[in-house]
C-alpha cells in the first residue's frame, strides 16, 4: 500500500462563506475600535492580535499526519512528529463532537495504555469541510486493518469523558466560574 499524507495545510482552507462572514465581522470590529481606541489604540489593538493568533496559525500549518508500514507518525507543527507503531494501536475511530447546531468530526486512535491520540489534517466540520473524510478514514483503516492482527484491535470501553460534550462542559464550568469570582470578589471588596 501506499504512504498517506495528512498536511493540515491543505484541510484547512475554511468555507468561502465562513471567510467572508469572517472578514465582515472583522471590518465592523476594525471601524469600532478605530473609533473608540482612536489610531494609535487601534494599532496596538492589531499588533497584539497579530502577536497571539500568528504563533497558533503558523502551528496549525505545519500539523499533519503520515501513515504507513511504521505506524502513524503525528506532528502538531514542532518537530519531526511522533511515531505510534501498529502494534500499539487497539482502535480507530471517528469521534463527533456536537455544538451550537454544528458538529466536527475528527480520527482519533486509541493506544493500548488509553491514551487517544486525534490525526491533524484528518477532520471535517462545516467551516472546514472535507469531502473525502469517510474516503481517507477508511483509507487509515485499511492500513491498520492490513497491520495487525484482528485479535489485537480491541473497542476501549467508553470513559467519563467520552459522554461530555461541550454544552455539559460549559454547564459545569460556568456556575464554577462565577462561584470563583463571587469568592474573589468577597474577599477582595468585602468588609475588613
Amino acid at each position: 500500500m501506499v504512504e498517506l499524507n495528512f498536511p493540515s495545510a491543505h484541510r484547512n482552507r475554511a468555507a468561502k462563506s465562513s471567510v467572508v462572514l469572517a472578514l465582515v465581522v472583522l471590518v465592523v470590529e476594525g471601524v469600532a475600535a478605530y473609533v473608540t481606541l482612536g489610531g494609535v489604540g487601534f494599532c496596538w489593538l492589531v499588533g497584539g492580535s497579530i502577536v497571539l493568533l500568528a504563533p497558533l496559525v503558523l502551528l496549525s500549518s505545519r500539523s499533519w499526519s503520515r501513515v504507513g508500514a511504521d505506524g502513524i507518525t503525528i506532528c502538531w507543527g514542532l518537530g519531526g512528529g511522533r511515531t505510534y507503531p501498529w502494534h500499539e494501536i487497539q482502535w480507530i475511530d471517528v469521534r463527533e463532537t456536537q455544538g451550537q447546531g454544528s458538529s466536527v468530526s475528527a480520527i482519533r486512535v486509541f493506544l493500548l495504555g488509553g491514551r487517544r491520540r486525534s490525526l491533524p489534517g484528518l477532520y471535517r466540520s462545516a467551516t472546514h469541510p472535507a469531502p473525502d473524510f469517510d474516503e481517507q478514514f477508511q483509507r487509515v483503516v485499511d492500513w491498520w486493518e492490513l497491520s495487525t492482527d484482528p485479535s489485537a484491535r480491541v473497542r476501549p470501553p467508553k470513559r467519563f469523558r467520552d459522554r461530555l460534550t461541550p454544552v455539559t462542559v460549559g454547564l459545569l464550568v460556568v456556575p464554577a466560574a462565577i462561584a470563583v469570582a463571587a469568592v474573589v470578589a468577597l474577599v477582595v471588596f468585602g468588609p475588613h
